[in-house]
Formats: structure tokens, C-alpha cells, sequence
């Protein structure tokens, strides 16, 4: 069996193009964007292997050229869409692993194609989110830039799975992305080494100590930090501190969401758990585009007693 680097790319918007369009215009314009995907693939060394409706599943032999046709289809399809009619904008998110692959027929299928269709579901609009072992096969003299999102745990797999986010912008500030001697960037050895984690929602400050952890956040009124709102579950979210570094579980009907401080792009979780590597926002109940969702603030302030008020 052949390593491969496996490549969901989906794109997002779908619903709101055929109600704009109606079905027949719709589908042409979903399968023209598709078999372009294709052809950036194949322009990299790789190969489509199938069409998903508004997705594909592509894989690649060489790891870089994986990495090089990811950023090349986020960066002109961006530049794309930018003077689309919103209603129209059907945005990339993209999940890749790497990993030996069987293939079968004209599939294929292999523990690394069932992580990168997960990474696929679980990035945002915009984003690319892959596994540690795309990061650590990188030539040296790539110009890739990633950040760690800490662990996350995979439906279907009994081992969490630590993902990187992709930064493929060229407007991103290079002292925030990992550094490739540790895999571990300096934001997030700080986060790694703190003790309180304070939680803001509205006129709501409270900071917890390590060691009242686990926490949940949730619209009950037992839950160790309640945010009243109706799309806020009763339990909502857990977050729990474990080898020094905070992490957030997702256990929710609706999905929880998470950005850092550094970048407008999202982590989605449904019934995942991330790590907080820095200070951010989290969503609960709805994403970020919905500037009602109840958000939650977080840092990691000087270990301090705080308490609800």
C-alpha cells in the first residue's frame, strides 16, 4: 500500500446558489467549479479520484505538492468569488492527512481518507486543517505557514488526531505560525504553562483556577458558567484542563465554534474537542456569521480566585 497525502475539498454556500439560480444553472456552476479543483490537482501531481456533488476527494503521492495545490485553490478561488453577489459565494474549506490508502474499484479508502473528509466537515469557510504528519513531512525550505490547534478527537477513531491549521494568507503575521523546530509555537508554550482561564460574556468575568476544572458552560443554571440563550444547550460545552493545556469539548445539539486572537478563521465543533492554545471567542449554538450568537471571551489572565457575578 502506497502513502499517499488524501485531500477533501468541499465547498460551502451550495444551498444558497440553488435557491439564487435554480437547479439546472446551479449544477453547472457547481460541477465547472469541481472539475476546476480537478485540474489544480492534476496540475500538482495529484489525481481526482471522485466527484462528491459539491466536493473531491483528491490524493497526491508527494506531500508538498498536496500542500502547494491546497493554497493555490484557496488563494485564486478567493480572489475568485471576491466581486460575486454574496447569495452566489460558495467558499473552500479543505481537510488533508496522509497515510497509506487501499484502493478498490475507482475508490479509496484507508484511515487517512476517513480523517481528511472529518477535517473537511470540521474546517470553516476559507480554511485548510491538517494532520501533524502533512506538517512534519514538509521540506524544510517549504514556505507553508501553520499554527497548532492542539487535539481533537475523530468520530471513529479512538486516538485524538493533532490537526494544524494551514495559513494561507498572505496577510497573516508570521511570528504567530508554529515554528518548524517544535512543531510548538512560543503562544502556545505560554498557554501551555497557564493556570486560570477567565471567561467573559457580556457584564460576566469569571475566572477559574486549573484546579476547578472541569468547568461546563451551558443555558442551566448548575452549569459553572450559564449563558441564557435559547440556541445554548443546557450543558453546552466542557472545558477541562489536562498536560497543562486547556482544552474545550464540545457536547451540544447545535455545534460550538472557536477563534483565536490572531485570525478571523474558525474551528468548528460538533461533539469535538479542541485545544486553546490563546486567547479567542467562543461561539455557542451558532457561527460567528450570525452576529447575535452568544460569544463567549477567553484568556489566560495572572492565576487569580474569581467567581460568577
Amino acid at each position: 500500500m502506497a502513502e499517499v497525502t488524501v485531500v477533501f475539498a468541499d465547498l460551502t454556500g451550495s444551498t444558497g446558489v440553488f435557491e439564487s439560480l435554480g437547479n439546472t444553472k446551479a449544477t453547472q456552476a457547481i460541477t465547472r467549479l469541481t472539475q476546476w479543483i480537478g485540474k489544480v490537482c492534476e496540475g500538482h501531481g495529484g489525481h481526482a479520484v471522485k466527484y462528491l456533488g459539491d466536493g473531491v476527494l483528491m490524493v497526491f503521492p508527494q506531500n508538498n505538492e498536496a500542500l502547494e495545490a491546497v493554497t493555490e485553490l484557496q488563494r485564486v478561488h478567493c480572489e475568485r468569488i471576491e466581486s460575486w453577489p454574496d447569495p452566489l459565494k460558495m467558499r473552500l474549506q479543505v481537510g488533508m492527512a496522509r497515510g497509506e490508502v487501499v484502493q478498490q474499484d475507482s475508490d479509496i479508502f484507508g484511515d487517512a481518507v476517513n480523517v481528511a473528509s472529518r477535517l473537511s466537515d470540521l474546517s470553516g469557510p476559507d480554511q485548510i486543517l491538517a494532520t501533524e504528519v502533512v506538517i512534519e513531512q514538509l521540506a524544510a525550505d517549504s514556505p507553508v505557514r501553520f499554527r497548532c490547534l492542539g487535539a481533537l478527537d475523530i468520530r471513529g477513531r479512538s486516538e485524538a488526531c493533532v490537526v494544524y491549521r494551514v495559513e494561507w494568507q498572505p496577510e497573516m503575521l508570521s511570528e504567530f505560525f508554529t515554528l518548524r523546530a517544535g512543531l510548538t509555537p512560543a503562544s502556545d508554550q505560554a498557554a501551555a504553562t497557564a493556570k486560570a482561564i477567565e471567561l467573559s460574556w457580556l457584564d460576566v468575568h469569571t475566572v477559574f483556577m486549573s484546579d476547578d476544572l472541569p468547568i461546563f458552560l451551558g443555558r442551566d443554571g448548575d452549569a459553572h458558567f450559564v449563558v441564557q440563550d435559547p440556541r445554548v444547550s443546557r450543558t453546552h460545552a466542557r472545558i477541562e484542563w489536562l498536560a497543562g493545556k486547556f482544552y474545550l469539548e464540545d457536547v451540544s445539539s447545535y455545534g460550538t465554534w472557536v477563534r483565536f486572537s490572531d485570525s478571523a478563521a474558525v474551528v468548528a465543533l460538533r461533539r469535538q474537542e479542541c485545544v486553546l492554545p490563546l486567547e479567542g471567542e467562543i461561539a455557542l449554538g451558532a457561527p460567528f456569521d450570525d452576529f447575535t450568537v452568544p460569544t463567549v471571551s477567553f484568556k489566560f489572565p495572572v492565576a487569580r480566585v474569581g467567581a460568577q457575578k
